[in-house]
Order: structure tokens, then C-alpha cells, then sequence
């Protein structure tokens, strides 16, 4: 590349008068020099699969990186969290709330109250432990014959069908669905049973949930949600006599205490004769309440509350996550869907869904159901059956046409 003639870098720009107006003529040499800059900039940034998207996950990347160190961080804060709220509530449905049942219901209401209480426990428990436990699945990092569909910028490897990269274990989950703080594991098609079960977020395991334990975390959300269900209609009565008893505590300890009276003058024949030569003090009288009334009526609604509260948000995330295995979907794949259909209903085209295979047949393959006695055995009692299928291939095409011989 040849130099600019002239000299100084002030001959490199000339000015010229040109129709009438003056303008700004850059040499040829400076002209080349940039374009051959800009065209070597390029190349180094530039590749097929640039587009804004990728330009945006670049320059959000540090709040990206932030904030999945955050949720690391906090995972196992979370988790310790669900543990400590899920113990007290037992804690005082075992020293408050029992001693009660025994001595005020009917037998055959104290059986069912001890049945199902149990029986609830027991599947919120096991659901919980098998959704944190239970990895997620990943794809195979060596050279296989297994279809994919698309590869990881990140990981740098092939991903099969329904595969996404998660920024938090910073690895790739077989059909994920998102990254759960309060499990500590990523949500993926064998926690999903279990998660419906005891549902409350998205942030109740710190894993993620992906092929192999979706169905634990959704079972786990069901079985929570129906165990704050249990406990804020079977103590609403409780809290509403707490609540009534707190009110009163409260009107006695504002009462003023006596005031003191000396002399006697006009008040003979009202202060007490042993008080006539000395003094006295009319006090109200002590309260009738203990520090133990207190604590066990604030027991009572802080349980009520908490189930209650609970029961709501988790019960609106249990019935979403519902609605995405009935239309055989994830979180993640319920966005991409619906972007898919929008670009293609603008080509008057319609999308469908590969991995819907029906309604029924879709609860029937997340559930694991093969025969009747697995809504059982599989559905109602605790079981660890896989799921169908690695979560690398998806080809239930004979599920899809029929239902399946349940």
C-alpha cells in the first residue's frame, strides 16, 4: 500500500471548491486504508449465524453473568429456606394442631386427618428429595450417531431435539425447562412428575428441570399445593379463634392499671376499711392469658398465613406448568412455539407442534402410565420409574395416532 504524496498528513486532505460550495476531497490512499480497517474488523466479528439476537446475548452478556452467579449463589439459601418453612409447618401441625384433633373430632374424622395428613407429608417429602437428587440429563459429549438439530455456542456441541443450554450449571439439559433455585437441579423430563405433584417456582430446587426429573418437580408442586390446600381449610376455623383471642391479649394489656388513693376524706365507706389509715392501690387484676396462649395462637395464623399464601402462588404455577404438559410443551419451548407461529402466520402457514401427541396421551407418556394400575401404584403412591425414552429422540408416532392400551 502506497503512501499519500505531499508529504505532511495536513496535504493528505485537500480542499476543494467544487459548483459553487466547498467540500472535504479524503485522498485515495486514506480512503483505502479505512475500507481495508473496516473490512478487517469485520472478519474477525462476522460469521453465519450473526443476527441481533446474538448481538443483543453479547452485550447484555456481563448482566447475564451476574446474574446466573447471583442464582448460584442463592441456591442453596433457597433450599434451606423450603426446608426450614416446610418443618415448621409440621412442627406445628404435630404440637398445636394434633393434641386438638384428638380431643375435639369424631373418631372416623381423626382416622382421615391422620391418613391423609401422612400420606400428604410423605409424598411432599419423597418428591422434594427425588426432584433435587435426580440429574436432569445432559447430551453426549463424544462423537455419536444421535440426531441433532442444532449445536451450543457455548458448549460447543451438537444439541438433540428439545435440548437448551443452561447459563447457571453452564451445561446443556435434555428437554429443559428451566433452572429451579429452591431444588437445586434443573427441571427436565424425569423431575416433571414429581414437580407437579408439589409445585411452588421456580426457584424451589436450584437444579435444573430437564428430562429425568420434570416429573418429580411437578408432582412435588401438586402434593405442596394440595397440603396448603388441606391446611388453610382445616385451620380456618383455628385462625379465627386465634386471631379473636390475639385481639383480646391486646385490649387487656392496654388497660391502665390503678391509681393510687391517699387520705380518705369524702371516700370513707368506699376505699376498704385495713386502707383508712394508710394507703392503697386499686390494680387490675392480673391477666388471664400465658406467654404459652400467646405463642400458640401466633402459631396458628402464622400457619394459616403461610399455607394460604402458598397455596395461591404455587396452586397459579401448578395449573401453568399443567396447561404446557397437556399441550406437550416446556417453559422454554412455550415461547418458541408461539414466535414459530407468528413468523409462519405470516406466510398464511399454520404451525404444529412435533411433540404434542394428544391431551391424554401427553399426561399418559409425562406420568409414565403404561397400565391402569399405574395411576396407582405410579401416580398416587411414591415411585422412581423413569420416564419414557433418553430425552435424545422423540418418535412416540404410534402414541400420537391412538391412545395408548390403558
Amino acid at each position: 500500500m502506497r503512501l499519500c504524496p505531499g508529504g505532511p498528513v495536513v496535504r493528505c486532505v485537500r480542499v476543494c471548491c467544487g459548483r459553487g460550495r466547498w467540500r472535504v476531497c479524503i485522498p485515495k490512499c486514506v480512503r483505502s486504508t479505512w475500507a481495508y480497517t473496516h473490512l478487517l474488523a469485520r472478519s474477525l466479528c462476522y460469521n453465519t449465524l450473526t443476527n441481533w439476537d446474538t448481538v443483543n446475548d453479547t452485550l447484555f452478556e456481563p448482566v447475564f453473568w451476574t446474574a446466573d452467579r447471583l442464582t448460584r449463589l442463592f441456591g442453596q439459601v433457597f433450599v434451606c429456606l423450603v426446608v426450614v418453612l416446610t418443618s415448621s409447618i409440621v412442627l406445628i401441625a404435630y404440637m398445636v394442631l394434633l393434641p386438638l384433633v384428638l380431643h375435639t373430632y369424631a373418631p372416623w374424622w381423626i382416622v382421615w386427618h391422620l391418613c391423609y395428613g401422612h400420606w400428604n407429608l410423605v409424598m411432599i417429602a419423597f418428591h422434594y428429595y427425588k426432584a433435587t437428587r435426580t440429574p436432569p440429563g445432559h447430551p453426549p459429549t463424544t462423537k455419536s450417531e444421535v440426531p441433532f438439530v442444532s449445536f451450543c455456542k457455548k458448549c460447543v456441541t451438537p444439541k438433540p431435539a428439545r435440548t437448551h443450554h443452561c447459563g447457571i450449571c453452564n451445561t446443556c439439559i435434555l428437554k429443559m425447562d428451566h433452572h429451579c433455585l429452591w431444588l437445586n437441579n434443573c427441571v427436565c423430563v424425569r423431575q416433571v412428575y414429581f414437580s407437579l405433584t408439589v409445585c411452588v417456582c421456580v426457584a424451589w430446587l436450584n437444579n435444573c428441570v430437564g428430562h429425568f426429573n420434570h416429573r418429580y418437580f411437578f408432582s412435588f408442586c401438586v402434593f405442596l399445593t394440595l397440603g396448603c390446600v388441606y391446611c388453610s381449610i382445616s385451620g380456618r376455623n383455628l385462625f379465627i379463634d386465634a386471631y379473636s383471642a390475639i385481639e383480646r391479649f391486646k385490649a387487656l394489656e392496654a388497660e391502665p392499671a390503678g391509681v393510687p388513693v391517699k387520705g380518705v376524706g369524702l371516700l370513707i365507706g368506699i376505699v376498704p376499711p385495713e386502707a383508712v389509715n394508710g394507703q392503697s392501690s386499686f390494680q387490675t387484676p392480673p391477666p388471664t392469658f400465658t406467654l404459652k396462649d400467646k405463642l400458640l395462637n401466633k402459631s396458628i395464623i402464622y400457619m394459616w398465613v403461610l399455607t394460604s399464601t402458598v397455596a395461591v402462588a404455587l396452586g397459579g404455577l401448578t395449573l401453568w406448568h399443567a396447561m404446557l404438559i397437556s399441550r406437550g410443551e416446556t417453559s422454554i419451548e412455550r415461547h418458541l412455539n408461539k414466535k414459530e407461529r407468528t413468523r409462519l402466520a405470516k406466510r398464511n402457514r399454520v404451525y404444529k407442534n412435533p411433540f404434542h401427541y394428544g391431551c391424554f396421551n401427553n399426561w399418559k407418556l409425562f406420568l409414565g402410565v403404561e397400565k391402569r394400575s399405574h395411576w396407582i401404584t405410579r401416580v398416587l403412591l411414591p415411585s422412581g420409574h423413569a420416564p419414557y425414552g433418553d430425552g435424545l429422540t422423540w418418535d412416540f408416532y404410534p402414541h400420537r395416532k391412538e391412545p395408548l392400551p390403558v
